[in-house]
């Protein structure tokens, strides 16, 4: 059984779950990924970076993700404001398992062969 689900089988999930949920969110790990990318970023380069992203999507997934503590957000008193964001450091040493998992992808992503592939005429 998944230690993720309770012993008891009733599937109400741990804690740790939670990360899980969120992490798998449509546009969770690209924006991340595009966060991440530079040390700062402003929001219109962020939805740049996502195309097919709403500005309501990337605004809720930045706050969530800024309530989980994986991204920082900094307003600048400039007119109009000045909004920034960053990864912090807990989202650093998850983007080193994420580059982990991308490498894993690339190596066992399995070649299209058309030998393989079934074709109806």
């Amino acid at each position: 059984m998944s230690n993720i689900a309770k012993a008891d089988g009733n599937h109400e999930f741990s804690r740790g779950a939670d990360i899980w949920r969120m992490l798998g969110k449509k546009w969770t790990l690209l924006i991340l990924n595009s966060v991440g990318t530079l040390q700062v970023v402003r929001f219109t380069k962020i939805k740049k970076n996502l195309e097919g992203i709403s500005g309501t999507m990337l605004s809720e997934g930045l706050l969530e993700l800024e309530r989980e503590g994986l991204v920082t957000k900094m307003i600048h008193g400039a007119v109009p404001p000045k909004i920034e964001y960053r990864l912090t450091d807990s989202a650093r040493e998850l983007e080193v398992i994420l580059k982990e998992l991308d490498g894993w992808h690339t190596r066992w992503k399995a070649p299209v062969n058309d030998e393989y592939c079934l074709t109806t005429n």
